[in-house]
């Protein structure tokens, strides 16, 4: 008989992933039967997920319906100011305790990235990948937990800044300075680096939105 806590950590994930890359967009609506279907997974799992991902503002009501959450003008800014600081810890740390091993992991990250750069989504993907082992390379448990909330809610983001036509090759020389930092066991240059990093995603990301808005008028 199959576990129905497996099942319920496997609808939670699946539906995670599908907002994560962007399947469900904010103000979609999610309908516990269509998704049971669409997954393979019997409907309490999935009730029990859209409560958990209620419960973490990633699904909002609708009268009687979920759907997923979008974040306001001020929402985005407190969620970057957030980010910008946790993002800056954990490579401050980083430069502190990341194993050359660990070091070499995100130079081969990047190596491989070049070659994304021209692919927003891949790149995006990419750019997870690279922040993930930063929050690792901290060797801070409690840390890496609350920036993984923080990126669950990037989710909430319809768009990648990384899309912004040249963010992807700004992004791989953000990276390179990160890296060199901690490289270096500099750790005051490793926040500031991330701190700056995470600083121009925000405002290439309002300049989209403010794209955005203009386009819709």
């Amino acid at each position: 008989m199959q576990d129905p806590r497996g099942s319920q950590k496997d609808a939670y994930a699946l539906i995670l992933e599908a907002i994560d890359s962007h399947v469900y967009k904010p103000g979609d609506r999610l309908v516990e039967s269509e998704l049971a279907e669409r997954f393979g997974v019997s409907r309490t799992p999935i009730r029990e997920a859209l409560q958990r991902l209620e419960t973490q503002s990633l699904l909002t009501r609708d009268g009687r319906s979920l759907i997923v959450a979008s974040l306001d003008h001020s929402q985005l800014s407190e969620l970057y100011v957030v980010r910008g600081e946790l993002e800056g810890l954990a490579a401050r740390l980083a430069a502190r305790h990341a194993t050359p091993e660990e070091i070499k992991v995100l130079r081969d990250l990047m190596k491989e990235d070049e070659k994304l750069v021209d692919d927003p989504k891949a790149m995006s993907r990419a750019n997870r990948r690279f922040h993930k082992q930063i929050h690792l390379a901290s060797h801070n448990r409690f840390l890496v937990q609350q920036l993984d909330l923080v990126h669950r809610s990037m989710a909430l983001l319809a768009t990648t800044s990384i899309a912004a036509e040249g963010r992807g090759h700004e992004t791989l020389q953000e990276h390179e300075a990160i890296v060199k930092a901690i490289e270096a066991g500099d750790g005051d240059a490793a926040y500031q680096a991330l701190r700056d990093h995470i600083s121009e995603a925000y405002v290439t990301r309002l300049k989209l939105d403010a794209r955005a808005v203009e386009a819709a008028e």
